[in-house]
């Protein structure tokens, strides 16, 4: 297994239940369940089921290298065995509640983000199931997705610590280890409300997103008043079009939803946004925000 520092899987109940259910659907399996690898990758604790009969799984914390999961964990790739009782090439300290659930052919899908093992997802029949190439490559789509999802919320929480390490923003995650916060300008929150907007148009979830907004919302608070100042002149050749696009993005929206509250179509917005950035000679759509309040173009 790679090395290096491990952080917890971002998933919670309801996200990880629903990620259980599609791998269930594809795997056309009789059970799925798991959950995120903890104890700095030397373990993993199983907090999700999907279609069990009884509890026996829940909770279970299995070590790396002991039964299946433990060995996939361990070896980061794929586990899978056709009789789980009579399978030599894995321990069997987990036995007990695996027989409670009457489960024959099991397989362990490690999520790996980064070379790291951060979840383990099971797919189990109650019959002996020859499983093959076809059968995994089904995954690949679903997995490759959890695993997005896992570096996005990564970078998310990043970026956050990041923000509450440079200044006293309200509500922001802080540690004991902090150094004492610096008084941020007025610049420097609208910078930081430009940064979560950005990253909430990443996300697809949308609790996470929503979580996101709240963080935002508080940094807007914080903002103290600005004076008034004049408003410089608009940049030349940048359409009516394209600065609603551009205060719709201010607001946090995605080009989805920035599609949905114009009335466009979503490749229609990637192009106005694309437009606008080129002509305020902005690097990313943040930037072009930034670059149009400036300009007076948007509030």
């Amino acid at each position: 297994m790679a090395t290096g520092v491990v952080q917890e899987a971002p998933y919670d109940g309801s996200r990880l239940l629903r990620a259980l259910a599609d791998f269930r659907a594809v795997g056309r399996s009789d059970v799925a369940f798991g959950g995120p690898v903890v104890a700095g990758g030397t373990a993993l604790d199983i907090t999700g089921l999907h279609g069990t009969n009884t509890r026996s799984l829940q909770g279970l914390r299995v070590r790396s290298s002991y039964g299946l999961g433990g060995k996939a964990l361990m070896i980061g790739r794929p586990v899978s065995v056709t009789n789980y009782y009579d399978a030599r090439g894995i321990t069997h300290q987990y036995d007990g509640p695996v027989r409670a659930e009457q489960l024959e052919t099991v397989t362990a899908l490690p999520i790996v983000v980064d070379r790291i093992p951060r979840m383990v997802v099971y797919l189990a029949h109650r019959t002996q199931v020859v499983l093959g190439d076809v059968w995994y490559d089904a995954f690949l789509p679903l997995v490759r997705k959890v695993e997005r999802e896992i570096a996005v919320d990564d970078e998310v929480r990043r970026r956050l610590l990041a923000l509450g390490r440079v200044g006293a923003v309200p509500s922001l995650p802080t540690t004991t280890s902090t150094p004492p916060a610096v008084q941020l300008t007025r610049a420097d929150l609208r910078d930081i409300s430009d940064e979560l907007a950005d990253l909430a148009a990443l996300i697809d979830d949308e609790g996470l997103r929503s979580r996101l907004e709240e963080v935002r919302h508080r940094v807007e608070l914080g903002r103290s008043p600005e004076p008034a100042a004049p408003r410089k002149p608009v940049p030349t050749g940048l359409a009516a079009r394209e600065i609603d696009v551009l205060a719709q993005v201010a607001l946090g929206q995605s080009n989805r939803q920035v599609a949905e509250s114009l009335g466009l179509v979503e490749s229609t917005v990637k192009s106005y946004l694309k437009n606008a950035m080129r002509k305020l000679h902005a690097t990313n759509r943040v930037h072009a925000v930034r670059l149009a309040r400036e300009a007076g173009v948007i509030d």
